[in-house]
């Protein structure tokens, strides 16, 4: 096994969790008035502001994964961030039918990222 493999892998790693993210907060910023009166109508107390910060921290944390800086902190941001949205965004227990199964899919992917970030936290410490 080459002496560089797992840097290498911790880089790909981290490449792919926190790109996740970065992509996702540009999404967002797309389609920021829906998901705006989305979090609205869900009791979000100024849903905007949550949604802009959410993106900024999206897009931060993201970067800082990927860059390798702070990465314990950026992780637990992230992880935070999923424990806020992921039963905002993915309330299978809400829905029925083909909607309820894309909503556990997210949520069951938003687990699986924590798990990431879990293990990026504890590779950091």
């Amino acid at each position: 096994m080459p002496a560089d493999l797992p840097s290498t892998l911790l880089f790909l790693a981290r490449l792919l969790l926190g790109g996740a993210f970065v992509f996702a907060g540009l999404r967002n910023i797309q389609n920021a008035a829906f998901l705006t009166q989305l979090m609205a109508a869900r009791g979000v107390p100024q849903a905007r502001l949550a949604l802009w910060t959410g993106i900024v921290l999206q897009v931060a944390a993201g970067v800082l994964v990927i860059a390798g800086l702070w990465t314990a902190l950026a992780a637990t941001v992230l992880l935070l961030f999923l424990i806020v949205a992921t039963p905002m965004f993915h309330n299978f227990w809400d829905h029925q039918g083909p909607d309820r199964a894309s909503r556990i899919n997210g949520f069951v992917g938003n687990v699986a990222l924590s798990g990431g970030f879990l293990t990026l936290i504890a590779q950091s410490v």
